[in-house]
């Protein structure tokens, strides 16, 4: 149930909720306007209330407000478009967000129901975010041309035609299946960033990769170390630009731009990457983390973990050989950061009991890889299609009247 789920903070939220407003207003007179539609107090507080328990950081209430008239925004544009969600498409919506919590829809909206939040609550949210999407399908979708020429650099990213690499910093924030949706929130909030420092900021704020400490930065690395799903979301920014968030096994993480460059001489494509891990129980705790250091001052290359593993446990250390499309991405992620035989320490296990040290072995070149022209394409137009739609609810909002009680 999601009550155990969520640690039963939706009950202490919903009775603060409920108290605060009862001594304010009734619960279903105005507290907004937006362009003359109404947003209830009971609404902010049904959105309060399933924000806490999704567990999403910050002011709950406050983000519940901002979401609603943002909310009012999207459906009054959706209105002037003549779009209004289906009712296949709303339960498609909520299978899906049930989904994420391993739960069938009917079961989450009893589960819901029970912390005190409506289904009505669920059907308003999911229907929001439906009718945005068609709004921004309908309004945009037509002048989003992806050319054949970004789709060329797109893919020569990939192939490493023209030595392309780039300077990225990276944004990783811890996930579990039970945080993953509010973690999602907000990355996609935090990819709104443009600002080089402010997304420093916000790496040292929210990240738990080790680049926290320097604002996220990553040195400069070919773009082909990266792993072949990402590589056209990254070819696509420009400097400053953050992508949109990108789902790992443990973790949500965002990229920003801080450089692109041609080298001059081509880059390899890789057919496999060689890499061992070596699994050090206790988790990531500053012993884990010395023991791991101690461990990469007596070792050379991945051979060398052998003679360590001997007589521990099965499966204490793996390596394997993969195509780069093969490897998870997390693991992908830090491997793109690595020279041969150089280490990593950033991963955890899925449930955190084991501090990942993981080394590259070695990557195996091959010329000549090919990307679908459609998958690339498809990324492309997706960043497009919200940068247009981030800018046209700001001016949405710029040009309403909002009232607030």
């Amino acid at each position: 149930m999601i009550s155990r789920l969520f640690t039963g903070i939706a009950a202490v939220a919903f009775a603060l909720f409920t108290t605060q407003t009862a001594q304010a207003q009734s619960a279903f007179s105005p507290a907004i306007i937006v362009n003359d539609r109404v947003v209830t107090y009971y609404e902010i507080e049904q959105r309060a209330l399933l924000l806490a328990i999704m567990n999403t950081p910050g002011d709950v209430r406050k983000l519940a407000r901002e979401q609603l008239i943002e909310d009012r925004l999207k459906l009054e544009a959706a209105e002037i478009a003549g779009i209004t969600p289906s009712e296949d498409g709303i339960q498609a919506g909520i299978a899906e967000f049930a989904q994420r919590v391993n739960m069938p829809p009917e079961d989450m909206i009893k589960a819901l129901a029970a912390e005190g939040v409506d289904e009505e609550t669920m059907r308003a949210f999911t229907f929001s975010g439906l009718a945005w999407r068609g709004v921004i399908q309908t309004r945009f979708g037509s002048r989003v041309q992806i050319t054949e020429e970004e789709i060329d650099r797109a893919i020569a990213s990939n192939s490493g035609a023209g030595g392309i690499r780039v300077l990225l910093s990276e944004i990783v924030i811890p996930a579990t299946p039970q945080t993953r949706e509010q973690v999602t929130s907000l990355a996609t909030q935090l990819s709104q960033i443009r600002s080089f420092a402010d997304f420093e900021n916000a790496a040292r704020t929210y990240s738990g990769a080790p680049t926290k400490q320097d604002g996220g930065k990553i040195d400069w690395m070919s773009i082909t170390n990266l792993p072949p799903q990402l590589r056209p979301l990254i070819s696509a920014l420009g400097p400053g630009e953050v992508t949109d968030p990108v789902q790992l096994p443990n973790a949500v993480a965002i990229f920003q731009m801080r450089g692109i460059e041609e080298t001059g001489r081509r880059a390899p494509s890789y057919s496999a990457i060689d890499y061992a891990m070596l699994y050090i129980p206790g988790g990531r705790t500053p012993e884990t983390l010395a023991r791991a250091q101690e461990i990469r001052d007596t070792i050379d290359r991945c051979d060398d973990l052998y003679g360590l593993a001997k007589g521990q446990p099965a499966g204490t250390l793996v390596r394997e050989a993969q195509a780069p499309g093969k490897i998870p991405r997390d693991i992908a992620l830090e491997l793109a950061k690595l020279d041969d035989n150089e280490v990593s320490t950033a991963l955890t296990t899925a449930n955190r009991q084991s501090l990942i040290f993981l080394m590259l072995c070695g990557r195996t070149a091959q010329l000549g890889e090919e990307l679908s022209r459609e998958d690339v394409a498809g990324a492309l137009r997706q960043q497009r299609l919200q940068s247009f739609a981030d800018s046209y609810l700001e001016q949405l909002r710029a040009d309403a009247i909002i009232v607030e009680k």
